[in-house]
């Protein structure tokens, strides 16, 4: 039959990332406490065209998944970037691998169980130089209480619920629960499953005596990270969902070794 994708082009334009988005599939990813566990991921997968060629083969990229078998690690994930290169006649290849990443969390007094979800990904590309870049990437639900709030009022302080990103460019490999605890450290209080009344007293109380803005929030983060000789890059935003606002307050910071070229 002929193949279509493999007709020349006339038009002289390569494309810089072409591919699938949105594949779910089946994986397993590293646990700190288990060894490992299974959730489901949402797979983007591309890699660059050159301007002769009018296609790319879509459906090798979801051959190539299987690869994982279906457990990720970083060595995987990097010998299928270099494999989509080879079996796609690429020069480049990009990954974004979007998955829930459950973890085991006591509440602070009742110490009652409840499983917390954190949407993670990971990002992986390989350029023509073959240099592998790899980010991990956690999404951690926090709480805030105005330290301004605090200061003018004299009954209590507005507090608000809100979601921190990071990721982050390594020397070792850093466990998801590593990233995720440091965030949940920087905060006013963290976000439980699983709240009794001893509980909600105490992450109230904890809250209410540890105010910070999102400004706050972030400089704590990068200021552990870097401190870290292992961490070469990273990113940290805050995103506080105002609870006497109509909008989000929000603080970013980017430092380290700048994304490969």
């Amino acid at each position: 039959m002929k193949d279509v994708q493999n007709q020349p082009d006339h038009r002289n334009i390569p494309i810089d990332k072409v591919g699938i988005k949105n594949l779910r599939y089946p994986i397993r990813v590293k646990d700190r406490r288990e060894g490992s566990q299974s959730t489901i991921a949402a797979f983007n997968m591309y890699v660059d065209l050159p301007q002769e060629y009018k296609g790319t083969h879509m459906s090798r990229f979801v051959e190539m998944l299987h690869l994982l078998k279906p457990e990720i690690s970083l060595k995987k994930f990097s010998v299928l970037l270099e494999t989509m290169k080879q079996n796609l006649d690429a020069a480049s290849a990009h990954i974004e691998m979007s998955f829930p990443y459950f973890i085991e969390k006591q509440a602070p007094v009742s110490n009652a169980p409840g499983l917390m979800d954190y949407n993670c990904r990971i990002i992986g590309s390989s350029n023509s130089r073959n240099e592998i870049d790899l980010i991990s990437e956690v999404n951690v639900p926090i709480t805030s209480v105005c330290p301004c709030s605090k200061e003018i009022s004299d009954e209590g302080a507005h507090n608000q619920r809100g979601i921190v990103q990071l990721q982050t460019r390594f020397k070792r490999f850093i466990w998801l629960e590593d990233m995720i605890e440091m965030v949940e450290a920087c905060a006013s209080c963290d976000v439980y499953s699983v709240l009794k009344r001893v509980d909600e007293k105490m992450v109230t109380e904890k809250g209410f005596a540890n105010p910070k803005f999102v400004e706050d929030v972030v400089r704590d983060i990068a200021e552990r990270l870097m401190a870290d000789d292992n961490i070469t890059w990273f990113s940290v935003s805050a995103e506080n969902f105002e609870s006497i606002h109509n909008h989000s307050a929000y603080a970013h910071i980017t430092r380290g070794q700048a994304p490969m070229g």
